[in-house]
């Protein structure tokens, strides 16, 4: 009697669940008497040899998807060392929890607790399940999210989704957010673009319509309130090789005049310029986070400058003092960006990446 592929990986125990087995049949590290597996749907007999390839940099997360957040914020706290989440201490939301590489990354460095939210059931691994630091939310609905769902508002919201729109679940997270949040949210362009945009395999290979997702959730994200502080490209694709990306956010009540004001093409230009970078980074480069810039006042003199102050954007305070968890970490060496000095000037530089 033969069964699926992924059910067989989990009953000999070669994966903690079928998400996982899907993942390593999606890195072709599974291989069905020498050959490389490539769908978790394919039939396998019980005498069939079964093998998975190590992986090299795993360092035992929950998912591979755990290597996609620790590289994005690996890179904004060496883009923006003064801006970075600060994850130590912090209140974790993972929307999208799925097997929990997400929420594994946020409790390994240092998370108070994390809400594991997803619309699937027994998907999340028993280590992460059992972890009294995990409160387990499973058919549960991102788009019905409200305030109410949450003990307390959280520092740090991260979002891998799939088979959604962000655009269709940004106006109830950015209602449970506060005003130090910090959101790293997947921008998957094979959910944005439209079928009849996607290339063969559901793959979408259009730098073009890459930067059009991110732009589109970013205004939108803008609509709410919520101000695009970067673009990461992630290091790692997604399955069949689709390119995906953080969209970096934190609330800011001027947001909406930035966008809507007399220096609203200045803004957009700055926004467009970094997805633009982002989206043009080599996929697999060590990455870096494309920080998007402050329009310029009448007197073409900046705000604030975030590349001087190491401030958010409009607080002159010191990061100390600033409402939220920043991280107060070191720049890694050969890992540095910068804002352009003057709206207009593009003095970017972003290779692409993950946090």
């Amino acid at each position: 009697m033969s069964a699926r592929v992924d059910a067989e990986l989990v009953r000999r125990g070669l994966a903690r669940s079928r998400g996982r087995a899907a993942e390593l049949i999606d890195a072709g590290r599974v291989s069905l008497d020498g050959r490389v597996v490539a769908k978790p749907s394919l039939p396998v007999r019980p005498d069939q040899e079964i093998l998975v390839d190590p992986d090299p940099a795993d360092q035992g997360y929950a998912s591979r998807a755990a290597f996609k957040l620790a590289g994005a914020l690996d890179a904004v706290r060496a883009g923006a060392p003064g801006l970075a989440p600060r994850i130590e201490g912090a209140h974790g939301l993972d929307l999208g929890a799925s097997t929990g590489g997400f929420t594994d990354v946020l409790l390994r460095r240092g998370a108070r607790g994390v809400v594991a939210v997803d619309v699937g059931h027994d998907q999340l691994v028993p280590s992460l399940r059992d972890d009294p630091r995990v409160t387990v939310r499973e058919g549960f609905n991102v788009r019905d999210l409200t305030p109410d769902d949450l003990d307390v508002t959280p520092d740090v919201v991260v979002a891998d989704l799939s088979f959604i729109s962000l655009r269709l679940v940004l106006p109830p997270v950015a209602a449970v957010v506060g005003p130090g949040t910090d959101l790293l949210l997947m921008v998957k362009p094979q959910f944005e673009v439209g079928r009849e945009r996607l290339g063969t395999g559901g793959v979408v290979r259009d730098p073009a319509l890459h930067a059009r997702a991110v732009l589109d959730v970013a205004l939108d994200a803008e609509g709410l309130g919520l101000r695009p502080l970067g673009v990461i490209p992630s290091p790692l694709p997604g399955p069949s090789g689709n390119r995906e990306f953080f969209l970096w956010l934190r609330p800011d009540p001027r947001v909406g005049d930035m966008a809507r004001g007399p220096h609203q093409d200045v803004h957009r230009a700055t926004l467009e310029r970094a997805i633009d970078q982002a989206v043009r980074s080599p996929l697999g480069e060590q990455p870096l986070v494309a920080l998007v810039g402050e329009p310029a006042e009448p007197d073409g003199v900046r705000p604030a400058d975030l590349t001087d102050s190491h401030t958010a954007p409009g607080d002159q305070s010191s990061p100390r003092d600033h409402v939220g968890p920043r991280d107060q970490s070191s720049p890694r060496v050969g890992a540095t960006d910068h804002l352009d000095r003057a709206a207009g000037t593009d003095q970017h530089r972003s290779t692409g990446g993950a946090l």
